[in-house]
């Protein structure tokens, strides 16, 4: 249950955070303006937060993974919102910082 409670935490960040900074690029570099930027501020805001309920009680473990969920989350948000396709050498990229972040993060321990 612990594992299911982190990767769902993990995807609340990567939506608040690449949300968050996606606003912030509408709002300034495609000049929808000072409500989206706004709205982007607020949402990085609630990234900050949302690594604080991880159980895992390690500030750098939690943020070296969620790296690695950053990467996959930010090529999955461009295919969904922008259109983007990425290319095979960004799938593997992506498979690889996900393998990482299982390692990081729920590797059995002593």
């Amino acid at each position: 249950m612990m594992i299911v409670r982190s990767i769902v935490l993990f995807l609340l960040a990567a939506v608040a955070e690449i949300g968050g900074a996606w606003l912030v690029w509408q709002g300034w570099r495609e000049h929808r303006g000072l409500w989206w930027i706004a709205g982007g501020i607020l949402a990085l805001g609630a990234y900050g937060f949302a690594a604080t309920f991880q159980p895992d009680p390690n500030f750098g473990r939690i943020l070296a993974a969620y790296g690695g969920v950053f990467v996959a989350g930010s090529l999955a948000w461009g295919m969904v919102v922008d259109g983007f396709r990425p290319d095979r050498y960004d799938v593997v990229g992506a498979l690889v910082c996900l393998v990482g972040v299982a390692i990081i993060m729920y590797a059995p321990r002593g």
